[in-house]
């Protein structure tokens, strides 16, 4: 063989080589069909919220962390740092001074020694919750899995547990849908009071404990905290690009590892082009994981974020004036985010109340329970929690898998004027005990569940489905009372739609009725 034909043979067999190494990787290669969506607002726009979240209706979340600990309130590891302050007065009087005393030494003292995820997950599921979401990690910037970027995590600190993998675990083993929350972009902000000192007393202007070096990957580094600290806003600026990138890899690490089927973010879709990204991961991820279909939900606060696809909108203790043309979240805590020992817990009725609310307004409820540093609910949660299983173990299907009806109901709760431009987040302290005049609708299939809020004793009166009038209801033909067995005596007149009560109510808050005809 000549030079120039060894040459060729051996081309031969290189490029045979080389095709049978992209031939060995085609089977791997249509296992990972290419990502639906690019983090872009042109391809996120195309993002459909999933079946699971539009029918779930109602959600439990675990607001809890070192922060816990101190069994003193939300906002601990900031509130601790800010002389005069109630919580800065608690941490002096209990652990000393925080120039000596800080956050990082409240950490060793959340034992969780109480801590049962899977009897807790399986209380949750018994109250109707279909999702349970994991705090991820506070602002405290302390994450609550093994993280692999940061040593300021439940696993090597505090518990020594990862409170994320074990709640996932018993959220699978329960068949609930699995989320985490991520508070940790604006911690950067919030955590440079750290840096200050007190203003006046007998430390004035010695540095509190979040100046030390050797602790910078927890308080973080500031080149003047002081121009942070002196105006605190809910927004991005004065945030270091060395932090936007951390924030991404941290909570990539927790998608990763928790592979959660909901992300909650408390504020915006963060950073730009890195908040895009994040999108992109978690919808992409959940795609693998479901041959192709995204089931994944991103929770934002920022409704230019969810205007177009993209995610899905979060109003914070609040609820909306009107029905929704899109899916959206409240969430709520039956008491303070994190644990407040003594505190005054929402009732069982006004929960009941705001979760038949907001469901027909085309919303679902994140209802937060806080633990407290042992990890278990406490006696009066235990007492809430059961009461919404009782509600739930009755109406329950006239919650789940509903869409709202072509009102959301009637009454002295929906003639107040609407403001445009009014508060939807952080209304809920505005907000009365509903009365028996006030009614709900949820809509399934053919049928329209009707609920009285309140308990009237011998009648209810809904008079949106009158025979006559302007929501052109039809000829109803059965009404029946859920969690009731017996007949009612019921009629339907210019009025609108009477039902006689039975004398035992089957449940204690909002009364739910299956009427057919009306649609």
């Amino acid at each position: 063989m000549n030079r120039r034909n060894a040459l060729r043979a051996l081309a031969g067999v290189i490029s045979s080589t080389k095709l049978s190494g992209i031939l060995a990787c085609r089977p791997a290669l249509a296992r990972f069909p290419q990502e639906p969506f690019q983090p872009t607002h042109e391809s996120l726009a195309t993002y459909q919220v999933p079946q699971w979240f539009l029918d779930a209706k109602f959600g439990i979340w675990a607001h809890w962390g070192p922060q816990s600990a101190a069994e003193d309130g939300d906002w601990y590891a900031r509130n601790m740092y800010i002389q005069a302050s109630d919580q800065y007065n608690y941490h002096v009087r209990h652990y000393g001074h925080p120039s000596k005393c800080g956050f990082k030494d409240i950490i060793p003292t959340w034992k969780a020694m109480a801590f049962d995820p899977d009897h807790l997950v399986g209380l949750y599921k018994k109250a109707g919750a279909k999702y349970f979401v994991s705090m991820g990690v506070h602002h405290d910037n302390f994450d609550l899995w093994n993280s692999k970027h940061t040593r300021w995590n439940s696993v090597n600190m505090g518990p020594k547990r990862d409170v994320v993998a074990e709640f996932r675990k018993a959220a699978q083993k329960h068949g609930l849908r699995f989320g985490v929350s991520d508070h940790l972009w604006i911690s950067y902000k919030w955590f440079a009071v750290s840096h200050m000192s007190d203003a006046k007393g007998p430390l004035a202007e010695v540095p509190y404990d979040g100046t030390e070096p050797q602790n910078a990957d927890l308080y973080h580094s500031y080149s003047d905290p002081a121009l942070i600290t002196q105006k605190f806003e809910w927004n991005e600026d004065g945030i270091s690009q060395s932090w936007k990138e951390e924030w991404f890899r941290r909570i990539s690490d927790l998608v990763e590892q928790a592979q959660p089927d909901y992300l909650y973010s408390d504020g915006q879709l963060p950073f730009g082009e890195l908040g895009l990204r994040m999108a992109a991961k978690l919808y992409n991820l959940s795609a693998q994981r479901n041959g192709g279909r995204t089931e994944a939900v991103y929770l934002s606060k920022r409704a230019e974020d969810c205007a177009i696809g993209t995610c899905v909108l979060d109003h914070e203790r609040g609820v909306l004036d009107e029905i929704s043309a899109n899916p959206w979240q409240t969430d709520t805590c039956i008491g303070n985010w994190h644990y407040a020992r003594g505190i005054r817990y929402k009732s069982p009725k006004f929960i009941v109340d705001m979760l038949v609310d907001v469901v027909s307004r085309n919303g679902n409820l994140m209802l937060n329970f806080p633990l407290p540093n042992s990890g278990m609910l406490d006696d009066r949660e235990l007492r809430i929690l059961a009461e919404i299983t009782d509600w739930m173990n009755v109406n329950g299907k006239a919650i789940y898998a509903t869409r709202p009806w072509k009102i959301l109901g009637s009454g002295p709760s929906t003639e107040k004027p609407k403001t445009p431009g009014a508060k939807t987040n952080f209304n809920e302290k505005d907000r009365k005990d509903l009365s028996s005049e006030d009614i709900r609708f949820t809509v399934k299939g053919d049928t329209l569940f009707v609920f009285v809020m309140g308990l009237p004793e011998k009648e209810a009166i809904v008079p949106p489905l009158a025979a006559t009038g302007k929501f052109a209801v039809g000829t109803i033909v059965s009404v029946e009372l859920l969690g009731y067995p017996g007949k009612l005596v019921w009629r339907q007149d210019a009025s609108g739609l009477t039902i006689q009560l039975p004398e035992s109510k089957p449940c204690k808050y909002a009364l739910a009725f299956r009427v057919r005809g009306a649609i």
